[in-house]
């Protein structure tokens, strides 16, 4: 069996599994998952094959987001009950998914490789030596 790791929302009304490793993991600072996610930014895990992520009990709402940026668009996969971001897809990455850290039952199993936006970062917000930080997206421009 592959190696596999569960999580879920904070209700424990959605709940997940995933099998293998994240294609890389990272941070953002944009605006948007600082809202997004009530918090200084995001982290997730991603999952380059989509199917990696089996969800085992309950049903996601989606929201779809375009970036007034990028215009790119991210669509959030979330509780219904709760409100707990558990999952996304995102234009940038076909075929892919990506699942919010925290909402692993053990998240340390992973850690970030990177950080995107980090123009955009709180300003007490200190990224570890180990993570690649970029000011924006580096595949959207040169920085």
């Amino acid at each position: 069996m592959p190696d596999t790791h569960e999580g879920g929302c904070l209700c424990g009304a959605v709940r997940y599994r995933v099998a293998g490793k994240p294609s890389s993991t990272g941070i953002c600072s944009c605006t948007f998952c600082k809202r997004r996610t009530g918090s200084a930014f995001g982290v997730g895990a991603y999952f380059d094959d989509g199917s990696a992520l089996q969800i085992t009990k309950g049903t996601l709402k989606t929201y779809e987001y375009r970036s007034d940026e990028t215009r790119r668009w991210l669509r959030m996969e979330f509780c219904p009950n709760c409100g707990t971001s558990v999952t996304w897809t995102a234009e940038w990455q076909p075929g892919g998914r990506a699942v919010a850290l925290g909402t692993f039952d053990e998240p340390d199993w992973v850690q970030p490789e990177w950080a995107v936006w980090a123009r955009s970062a709180l300003k007490w917000v200190v990224l570890p030596a180990s993570v690649e930080a970029h000011q924006t997206d580096p595949e959207l421009k040169p920085e």
